[in-house]
């Protein structure tokens, strides 16, 4: 005995589409409407060979060497990206809207115009979004080399996020329910995002250096008490070289927030001097120091600032010497300081101006508190003979 249906359960049975029903009435339509659908072949077919002329118009101008970083770049990428199952659909469902088709016949076709145009959409979108990221970042950075090491994952995300809005639009259509398959996508990501979210986290960081440039690869930045060059800008972490030899990895989320100083733009660099003379030296040789300082400054072809007192110290006379070393990239500042400092000993050498040291001078004083220099007077010892 056959079991009864319970009319409580929704019917989800789904009725195969009557291909002979289809076939015979696409057969009967031809027939009646021929004149109707030779026309409409005709304007899909001039439609196909325009989008098709489209497509191969965006080939020759996705490589166009004169163009990487313009917009008809970023669009011939797109447009060279249409597929031929999108540009037949096209000329499909105009022959079928235009000729009146049976309604099994353009209910098809326009299910997988639907299918075709959503997921067009969608690739015309990631290539458009791809081509101005890479306009961006080759347009301020050159040569593009810190964008090569995040492209892969930028290609990933975006590709992820676009096609699963095209499968929920195409779902939707088919008359699918995808209020809870959206809702378990969110409830998905952000799962995935907290169990992962050190690793996110570096990985944002990796697209705000990219995008944002607060250093590139090459560069001399300082941070903490640290100064480095830039190796390699990765997708978690950044390889930086210091100074003193070391190779130092740090993750792209704890460099960012530190404070970090670029050496790499300086037109310029700063060196102080602080110099101690004597209380002794005579006045007019002190007054002549910063016209000296001034000469040997500028005698090496260096920025001279400023020089003068800036002190009176325990045990020196204090001055300070500013001057900039002009194109840093290119001159060994190390050196120029060197040489700097070297030029004032000889001149101060020269002119007897004598270099402060801490010092401590002991005075002596007599039983009423009186100093005497250098020493008290003592009564003579007498000498008794044996």
């Amino acid at each position: 005995m056959a079991d009864k249906k319970d009319p409580a359960l929704p019917d989800i049975s789904v009725t195969p589409p009557n291909l002979t029903e289809m076939w015979h009435s696409t057969i009967h339509w031809f027939q009646l409407h021929y004149i109707q659908i030779l026309i409409a072949i005709g304007a899909a077919t001039i439609i196909y060979l325009a989008l098709a002329a489209i497509r191969e118009l965006g080939k020759r101008h996705r490589g166009h060497a004169g163009d990487a970083l313009g917009y008809t770049n970023v669009l011939g990428r797109a447009a060279a990206r249409t597929t031929h199952y999108f540009m037949l659909l096209v000329s499909a469902r105009l022959v079928v809207g235009y000729a009146d088709a049976p309604a099994s016949l353009a209910k098809t076709v326009a299910f997988l115009f639907t299918v075709a145009s959503v997921l067009q959409a969608a690739i015309w979108a990631r290539e458009i979004i791809l081509g101005l990221i890479e306009r961006k970042t080759l347009a301020e950075d050159g040569g593009g080399e810190t964008l090569a090491n995040a492209m892969g994952l930028i290609r990933v995300l975006v590709s992820f996020a676009l096609f699963a809005i095209a499968a929920v639009v195409v779902l939707d259509n088919l008359g699918v329910n995808v209020t809870g398959l959206v809702a378990g996508l969110g409830i998905g990501g952000i799962a995935i995002g907290l169990a992962a979210q050190g690793i996110f986290s570096d990985l944002f960081a990796a697209l705000s250096i990219i995008f944002d440039k607060p250093f590139r690869r090459g560069e001399i930045i300082t941070y903490d008490q640290t100064t480095a060059r830039v190796e390699k800008i990765g997708l978690k972490s950044t390889r930086l070289r210091a100074m003193s030899g070391e190779k130092k990895v740090m993750s792209n989320a704890n460099l960012l927030q530190k404070e970090i100083t670029s050496l790499q733009t300086l037109t310029q660099r700063r060196v102080t001097y602080a110099i101690g003379i004597i209380y002794q030296t005579p006045e007019d040789k002190a007054e002549a120091i910063p016209a000296m300082l001034k000469a040997i400054v500028e005698a090496e072809g260096l920025i001279f600032v400023n020089a003068g007192i800036i002190a009176f110290g325990a045990s020196s006379l204090d001055y300070q010497l500013n001057f900039d070393v002009p194109d840093p990239d290119h001159h060994d500042y190390f050196q120029m300081r060197h040489r700097i400092g070297l030029a004032i000993w000889k001149k101060f050498n020269a002119e007897g101006i004598e270099f402060a040291y801490p010092t401590q001078t002991s005075f002596t004083a007599a039983p009423d508190g009186k100093a005497i220099m250098p020493y008290a007077e003592v009564q003579p010892v007498r000498r008794v003979d044996g």
